[in-house]
Formats: structure tokens, sequence, C-alpha cells
């Protein structure tokens, strides 16, 4: 074979090795862009998940301060709590006791923080009731002797601040001191009248040797001092704080 032959051979296995490396390169480099390409849209819909889940959370009362429902408790004119000694612990009365006609029980105050009550308790767990379906007082005193707190609100609270206050139940019922058991109902003031000013009142049934009501009363809703009483007198404190 000549020297001109072979040196032609050379030539042309140079080019297609040369060949060879463009063609490696260019799929090196369709495969980098494919990747990049699914890496971009995998971190995009991440951050549509991402900002979806923070924007839906960031809406959930469940999550909110305490501070965005009604007013700082400074500003709530709430008076002092009241706490008297309770009555009426395992005293069932109305239908399927031994006092079936008893189906209404004068409470020595209003709204209640302990006495007579009926032998079932609200157990729709339900937080939040309106005077459309709010289940009797009666009722709800069983509920208080389980550990409930009760925020008890007035037409006058429920006529602009009707979002605020289902809100609030659900963010009071996610506290570890509630877990679960809070009411937010409406008062019925033909069953007593509220002091002279005041709009909201929360009450409480307290355990222990020496049980104790405990009520509060507050001019305006604040979400902040309905999270203070609650943090006073939690579930646990309570004749049966074991039941639902």
């Amino acid at each position: 074979m000549s020297s001109r032959t072979r040196g032609s051979e050379k030539s042309r296995k140079e080019t297609l090795e040369a060949m060879r490396r463009e063609q490696r390169a260019a799929e090196r480099r369709k495969t980098l862009l494919f990747v990049g390409i699914a890496a971009v849209v995998a971190l995009a819909l991440v951050g549509v998940g991402t900002f979806g889940f923070l924007r839906e959370r960031a809406n959930d009362p469940a999550s909110k301060p305490f501070t965005d429902f009604g007013v700082a408790a400074a500003s709530a004119s709430c008076d002092e709590v009241i706490s008297e000694p309770a009555s009426g612990s395992s005293v069932h009365v109305g239908p399927g006791t031994d006092q079936p006609d008893k189906t209404t029980v004068q409470y020595a105050s209003a709204p209640p923080t302990s006495g007579e009550h009926f032998v079932d308790w609200d157990i729709s767990g339900r937080n939040f009731y309106t005077s459309d379906d709010v289940p009797p007082v009666e009722r709800l005193v069983h509920n208080l002797e389980h550990g409930y707190n009760i925020l008890w609100y007035d037409d006058s609270v429920l006529s602009d601040q009707r979002d605020v206050l289902e809100g609030l139940a659900t963010r009071a019922a996610a506290m570890d001191e509630a877990a679960g058991k809070i009411k937010v109902v409406p008062w019925d003031t033909s069953r007593g009248e509220f002091p002279e000013g005041k709009h909201v009142a929360f009450s409480h049934w307290g355990g222990g040797e020496e049980q104790m009501g405990h009520r509060q009363y507050c001019g305006e809703l604040s979400g902040e001092a309905f999270e203070s009483f609650v943090k006073q007198y939690p579930r646990t404190d309570a004749p049966e704080p074991n039941a639902s």
C-alpha cells in the first residue's frame, strides 16, 4: 500500500471518529437539556403546590393567631372571672330520668356554669351554632360537666361577626387545652340577661374535690380573651374530663 493510500485511510478514520465524538456530544447536550427542562417543570410544580398549601394554611382558621378574631383582650371590656361553687354533678333531668317532665332548669347564673342537666349531651362534633339549631341549654351544661369551654354570644355579635365567631370556634377547638371541647353558641336572653354592656360570656365547670363554676363577661368579642380563659380552665379541669 502506498503512502498516499495509507494517508487517505488515516484521514477517513479521523473524520469518522470526529463525527462520532460530535454525535455523542450532541446526545449528551440533548440529555442535559431534557433533564434541565424536567427539573424546571418539577420545581415549578413543587412551587405551585407549596404556594397552594401555604395559601390554604394561611386561610385555615385553626392556623391563625387568636388576635385575628375580634378585638384585643385589653380592648374587649372583660370583667374579672367569677368563680362560685358548682352543683348538679351527675344530676340528670328530663326524658330518660326519674324526672322526665323537668325539661327546663332554672340556673343560678346567665349563662350557667354548672347545674342539673339532660342525660344526653351534644356529641355532634360541631363547635359553632346559631339560634336556628343550637342545642338546649340543659344539654350544653352536660358538655360543661365533661370539660367543655363554652362561648355564649348575643344577637348583636352575630349580626356582623358571624364569620369571626365561626373561625374562633375552629381555632379554639384546635388548642391543646381544649382538644375539640369548645362550643360557640348563642345565648337565649329569655333564660337570663348578661350584665349591662356585656355581649359575650365564657363558662367552664371545674372539677376537683370542691367543684367550681367559672364565667367571664366581655363587652366585645375577643379571641385573645377566650384563649386566656381556655388556658386557665382546660378540658382536664372538669368533673368528668374523660367523657366525650
